[in-house]
């Protein structure tokens, strides 16, 4: 069965860190880009960060940048984001995803081949 895992959310307060996991179970997600999309309560689910298979091309977000890295081992199958900096604005479940290559991550969710359940990421103030 293949799947995406997601651990590492959590509750933490504004200006602390979170790193996010997501290991791939079933098959060897090398040849995909992977990344994150998150979904606040009642918004639409949108983009934070991706990275291409081989991990030489990133994007992320504006609302992330300069915060949040993402990094991929694909020895391990797994993709990271680091969270730093954290806003209670960033409170969300975030989920990983894998599609065929960033510029799919940055059209929208609806083109992504695989996701994970999701994780929650609460930001105190």
């Amino acid at each position: 069965q293949v799947q995406l895992v997601e651990s590492g959310g959590g509750l933490v307060q504004a200006g602390g860190s979170l790193r996010l996991s997501c290991a791939a179970e079933g098959r060897a997600f090398s040849t995909y880009a992977r990344g994150w999309f998150r979904q606040a309560p009642g918004k639409e689910r949108e983009f934070v960060a991706a990275i291409s298979w081989n991990g030489a091309t990133t994007s992320s977000a504006d609302s992330v940048k300069g915060r949040f890295t993402i990094s991929r081992d694909n020895v391990e199958n797994t993709v990271h984001l680091q969270m730093n900096s954290l806003k209670p604005e960033d409170t969300a479940v975030y989920y990983c995803a894998a599609g065929k290559a960033v510029s799919i991550f940055t059209s929208g969710p609806g083109g992504m081949d695989y996701w994970g359940k999701g994780t929650l990421v609460t930001v105190s103030s």
